[in-house]
C-alpha cells in the first residue's frame, strides 16, 4: 500500500475491499453472500449498464458463475406430484446445465438452436416441447445462454421479448447465463441484458422472475483460476431468497480472493483515474483480437465442407462438419460418435486441439467442433491452416 509501483486508485480500491473485510484481510470468512462493498459495486455496475434500479441485497457472490447457477438450480429442485423438476436448456450448451440437471435427479427439456437462422430460437417448437414435457415433469425453467456459448451467438431485443412472454405464460422462471457480456463484435448485435428488456416491458411481463449471471472468468478478463461469479436475482419473493441463502450458508463464504476479482470487473478505472489508460488498452486489444478473430474465422472455415455461422459474440466458434459417409461409418465402428472421431485424429495428426460437438450437443446427424478465438491472430491462421488441410486430405481419402 505504500508503494509508489502501483497507481494510487488501484490502492484506494484495494483499500476499499480490505476494510469491508474481517481484520483487514481476505483470508477471513467474509458473509455466505459476499463482502457488502463488493455486492453494492456489482448493483452499481448492474444500473449502469442498464439505467435500471438494482438492489444490492439481490445480488450474491459465488466462487464462480458455475456456482451460482448450481445453487439456483438446486433451489428449483422441487418434484410435484410424483414428477420432477423439469428444466428447459439450449442444445447446443455448455455442459454445465445438463451434467448438473443429472447430478440433482431433474428432468432436461432440451431445445435446439436454429443453426439456419443464426442458432436463433424458434418459441413455437419449444412450446410443443414443454407440453410433451409435462407428461414426464414439472416445468420450471428455461435457462438462455446469450452471448451463446458455444454457438456464438447474441439474441435481438425483439427475441428477447418473445422468450419473456413464452416465459411468462408458461410460468417459467428465466435463468439468463450472460457471462459473455463484454463480447459482442459488431454494431448489430450489441448485448442487452434480460433485466434491461423486462425493465422496459409492460406488466405483467416486467414482473417476471428472473436470475442472471455474470463471471470474472470469460470476456475480456479470463481470471478462471480466481473463481469470481455473482447473480442479480429479480421479482423473486422474500422467502424464495432466504432458502437459497440458507442452502448456500453451509459452504460458509464463496472465495473472496474471487470477489475481489469479481470488484474488478464490476468497479474498473473510469476516465480521468491514474488507471484507467493502461486498463482501457488493454481491455480494447483484447476485444478488437477477439473481434478479428471472430471475422476470420467465418471467412476462412467456410471451405472444404465446413459451414462456419457469423460469430456475433462471445469467444468461441461451432462450425458445422460435413462428412463423408466413409468416414461416418469408420467412426461408429470404433464406437466413437463422427465429430469426436474427427477431432480425435485432427489432435493425433496436426497437434491442433478443438472440442467435439457431441460434448455441447447438437441436432441428430450433424457433426460439429468447438474453436475458441483466444488464439492471437497469427497462431489462429496457423490453426486453421493445418484444421483445412486436414479437412481437404479427409475429403480426399474418404470421397
Amino acid at each position: 500500500m505504500s508503494s509508489d509501483e502501483f497507481p494510487s486508485d488501484t490502492k484506494q480500491r484495494a483499500d476499499t475491499i480490505l476494510k469491508d473485510c474481517g481484520g483487514y484481510s481476505i483470508g477471513s470468512y467474509s458473509y455466505s453472500v459476499g463482502v457488502e462493498v463488493i455486492r453494492k459495486h456489482v448493483a452499481e455496475y448492474i444500473q449502469r449498464r442498464d439505467g435500471v434500479f438494482s438492489d444490492y441485497e439481490n445480488v450474491i457472490l459465488f466462487s464462480g458463475a458455475s456456482e451460482a447457477i448450481r445453487a439456483v438450480l438446486n433451489v428449483l429442485n422441487y418434484p410435484k406430484n410424483g414428477k420432477p423438476s423439469g428444466i428447459l436448456i439450449p442444445v447446443p450448451q455448455y455442459p454445465l446445465y445438463s451434467s448438473t440437471l443429472q447430478e440433482y435427479g431433474m428432468y432436461e427439456i432440451k431445445y435446439f438452436l436454429d443453426e439456419e437462422n443464426g442458432w436463433g430460437i424458434n418459441i413455437m417448437e419449444i412450446k410443443s416441447l414443454l407440453d410433451e414435457a409435462r407428461k414426464c415433469c414439472h416445468p420450471r425453467a428455461i435457462v438462455i445462454i446469450n452471448p451463446g456459448n458455444p454457438t456464438g451467438s447474441v439474441f435481438s431485443e425483439n427475441t428477447m421479448k418473445e422468450i419473456i412472454k413464452f416465459a411468462y405464460d408458461e410460468k417459467l422462471f428465466i435463468m439468463a447465463d450472460e457471462v459473455y457480456q463484454d463480447s459482442t463484435y459488431f454494431e448489430d448485435s450489441k448485448f442487452l441484458s434480460f433485466k434491461k428488456v423486462i425493465s422496459e416491458m409492460n406488466h405483467p411481463y416486467n414482473k417476471i422472475e428472473l436470475v442472471s449471471f455474470m463471471s470474472a472468468s470469460k470476456g475480456y478478463m479470463g481470471e478462471c483460476g480466481l473463481r469470481g461469479g455473482y447473480c442479480e436475482i429479480v421479482n423473486v419473493l422474500p422467502t424464495v431468497m432466504e432458502v437459497l441463502v440458507k442452502s448456500i450458508s453451509a459452504k460458509l463464504c464463496p472465495s473472496v480472493m474471487g470477489q475481489a476479482a469479481i470488484d474488478c470487473v464490476v468497479n474498473a478505472p473510469q476516465p480521468g483515474e491514474p488507471s484507467f489508460d493502461v486498463f482501457n488498452k488493454e481491455k480494447n486489444e483484447v476485444l478488437f483480437s477477439l473481434k478479428q478473430n471472430a471475422e476470420y474465422l467465418f471467412n476462412e472455415l467456410n471451405k472444404f465442407n465446413i459451414i462456419c455461422t457469423k460469430v456475433l459474440g462471445a469467444i468461441y466458434a461451432f462450425p458445422r462438419l460435413i462428412l463423408p459417409q466413409k468416414f461416418i461409418e469408420k467412426a461408429q465402428a470404433k464406437g466413437m460418435s463422427p465429430d469426436y472421431y474427427y477431432a480425435l485424429q485432427l489432435l493425433e495428426t496436426t497437434g491442433v486441439c478443438v472440442m467435439p460437438g457431441c460434448i455441447f450437443g447438437q441436432k441428430p446427424n450433424t457433426y460439429h467442433f468447438r474453436i475458441s478465438l483466444a488464439s492471437p491472430i497469427n497462431k489462429l491462421k496457423k490453426i486453421v491452416n493445418s484444421i483445412l488441410e486436414f479437412q481437404e486430405k479427409l475429403l480426399d481419402e474418404h470421397n
